[in-house]
Order: structure tokens, then sequence, then C-alpha cells
């Protein structure tokens, strides 16, 4: 998903000019939203303008200023498109007259304005994750449904709906720090509309990472592309803590993607993995990320669980892990958040440090908010598992496995169970 073509296969573009033109497509897409308010039209003129460029710049070489080529053919097409509807309705409008010159300069880049603008909080995360990956992210509808597992029209309505809602509001861009100033990333609204960008990627690289449903626990190619997007945002952001917390939680926990599942796509908990095949490479950039936040304080959710997934990531193995440090750190970010799963997570913290019976305290008391979540059991399993409670261990790892409707999932946890049957 992260290496599709955003122009035909069969088209004679040198691999610096696509690079080009997929970073290109958001900040295009934005400016042609921002000005003139019509989505799909937009996306039309996007894509005219975009072949136009495959076509030429391999013959005429790269304009001076790619962006503003795009834009001014974009808005041609766009200009061509109303004065036709224009004509047949035989009004008169000058609105679309307005052109950029190919060497007009660029004030600021419109990628950060369209994730504000496709994560907008009237929409649903639903309709936000689809649109965030059709006109940021640049995917198709089909390979949107294809990474969800979900029909087509589905993923096509969604993005209609959102469409149509954002066309409704009055001001549906917020206004970001490159176009006037860092002076308003102080804005409650700016900070609200950041806030709802970065849960967004979150949700679609935790969904890539480990799938809801399925039969695959990981999609690479989703949790790829949220990791591409995220740079994105730290390019437009370099210097917020939150956006650099995110970026390399995603990295640090990516890192671990090959030794999570054997040969057979099964389930590998974090004490049983190979470090061996842990991505360096990976680890290197994202303690690196995180190490330059500290100087301002622990202060967000995604930068204090980027720490907790540094000291994970340091550790030479299971036994190394320094478990303290990962309870101070979930202390903290329970405080941050009122989220029960970040309490569940905390509970198996507690567990290594004061014992399996601590943190089976701190899981019975998320029976009611958690009722009917897989987790919870287990989590419950485990934790009667160290305690020796083989019993009550494999009745909860038979309820979680009940209750998941993830197939590597429900694999682990019914051969956990059967497991200790056989103990």
């Amino acid at each position: 998903m992260t290496n599709r073509r955003v122009v035909p296969d069969d088209t004679p573009l040198p691999a610096r000019a696509e690079d080009l033109l997929r970073e290109l497509a958001p900040q295009v897409l934005g400016a042609l939203v921002r000005r003139f308010g019509d989505f799909d039209t937009a996306e039309d003129a996007l894509q005219e303008a975009m072949l136009a460029a495959a076509t030429q710049w391999p013959v005429d070489g790269l304009p001076d200023n790619p962006r503003g080529w795009l834009i001014q053919v974009a808005q041609r097409r766009m200009a061509d498109a109303v004065r036709a509807e224009v004509a047949r309705r035989r009004r008169e409008t000058t609105a679309f007259d307005r052109e950029v010159s190919d060497a007009a300069p660029v004030d600021y880049d419109d990628t950060l304005a369209m994730f504000f603008l496709c994560c907008h909080p009237a929409l649903s995360s639903a309709s936000a994750i689809a649109l965030t990956l059709r006109a940021v992210g640049g995917l198709t509808t089909a390979e949107i449904a294809h990474a969800f597992l979900l029909p087509e029209a589905t993923i096509a309505q969604r993005i209609t709906r959102a469409k149509k809602k954002l066309a409704t509001l009055e001001r549906p861009f917020a206004q970001s720090a490159t176009e006037h100033g860092a002076a308003i990333q102080d804005s409650a609204e700016w900070r609200a509309r950041l806030a709802t960008v970065l849960h967004v990627l979150y949700l679609i690289f935790t969904e890539g990472s480990t799938s809801t449903s399925g039969p695959l626990l990981q999609r690479a190619d989703l949790s790829g592309e949220a990791i591409r997007l995220a740079r994105a945002v730290h390019r437009a952001l370099p210097g917020d803590t939150e956006v650099t917390g995110l970026l390399a939680l995603m990295l640090l926990t990516d890192s671990r993607r090959a030794a999570r599942t054997g040969e057979r796509g099964e389930l590998i908990p974090l004490a049983e993995q190979n470090r061996a095949l842990w991505d360096r490479a990976q680890i290197t950039e994202g303690v690196e990320l995180t190490t330059g936040t500290l100087a301002q304080g622990l202060t967000g959710p995604y930068q204090i669980q980027a720490a907790i997934a540094v000291l994970h990531a340091q550790a030479r193995s299971a036994e190394e892990t320094d478990w303290t440090k990962i309870l101070a750190l979930y202390d903290l970010l329970e405080k941050l958040s009122d989220n029960p799963i970040v309490t569940l997570n905390r509970a198996v913290a507690v567990a290594m440090v004061h014992g399996p019976q601590a943190g089976l305290e701190v899981v019975a008391a998320l029976d009611d908010q958690l009722a009917g979540n897989h987790r919870l059991n287990a989590v419950r399993g485990h934790l009667h598992e160290m305690a020796g409670d083989v019993e009550a261990a494999i009745t909860a790892y038979t309820t979680a496995a009940s209750r998941t409707p993830s197939a590597p999932e429900n694999h682990y946890l019914t051969l956990r169970a059967a497991q200790l049957r056989h103990r």
C-alpha cells in the first residue's frame, strides 16, 4: 500500500518525480479545496493535473515550481468544468478566473490543512479514517476497503457522507501554524483539531498493527501507511512533542513486526519473541525521537507511550525489562487518560512489580467498563497463570477466545488454555 503508484503503471515517469507527485498531491488538493470548496471537483482536477505532469514532465523536465504548476493546471481544469456548467445553465461567473503562476511563491504547505479537514471533529472516526486515507494517503476506495475487510460500497458511502458533511460547515479548515504563525498553536481549537488528527492516525496504525478481525494478526500495508502519514505531520510540526511521540510510538511498535508472528501466522507474545528479529533501525529512530522530546517533560499520552515502548525496546530480554520504570510511566499516563485500556495495561505492569494478585485487583475494577472486551479476560488469564491458578486461567483464556473476532488471537488463547489443561 505504501508503494502504490499515483499515476498509471504505463506512464514513463521517473521514480523521483513519482515520489514528488505523491508528496505534492495532498498539498495541491488542500489548496484547491480551500480555494473553491468543492471536494469532488478538486479531486478530479487533481487527477487530471497529475496525469498531465506524468505526460509532460518526462519530456520537458521538472518545472521550477512543481506545486504551483500542478495547482495552475488543476485550477484551469476546474475553471473549464465550471464554465461548462455555467454555459449549460446560461449563467455567468467569475469565481474561477483566478490562476496561479508557475513561478508564484508558495507561502505554506497545505498537507497539514488537509489532515485537519479530513479529521474534522464533525466527522465520525470511521469517516475520518476513510477520507484521510483517500485524500491525503492517495489510496483508492478499493484499497481502503481491502485494508479494512469491508465492502467497497461501504467505504465509498463513508467518504461521500464525509464530503457532504464538510460541505455544510462554514469553516471546515482549521487555521494552521504554517499559514498564520506559530502563535496559533496555542489556541484551544487548533490543539483540539491536531489531537483529532493524531487520534485518527493512531487508529489507522493500530488496525494495521493488531487487526481487530480477520485471518491476519497484522496488516503491514496499513501500519506502513499510517507511519508515512505520521511522518508528513511530523515534517510540518517537528517541534510538537505529541506528534513526535506518536511517530516514535509507531516506529517502536512496528520494529517488532517480524517477531510477532510465527511461520503460520500464529501470535507470539512479547515475552516470547526473538528479539534478534526486531528492526534495529526503527528502534534507533524511535529512541532518538522520544529522547528529543524529554527536555520539554513528559506531558502527553503519545509521548509517554513512546517512552514505555523505548524501555521495552532497550531490554535485551524479557527478564531484563525495567518494569518499575514502566509502571511509573503507566501511573503518569493513567492520570492523563481515563481510557480503561490504559488501566488494563497498567495492571500487567503492577503484576510484574508487585505480584499477580495486585494486578488482578486492578483488573477487577474494570469489569463494568470492559464488559465483553476479550482483552480483559486475556489479561486476567495471564495474571491467573502467573499466580498458579490454572483453572481460573483456563476459564479466562477460553472466555477471551470466544469474544475476539481475530483468528490469530483466538488460536493463541485457545492453545494457551489447552496447554494449561495438559500440564
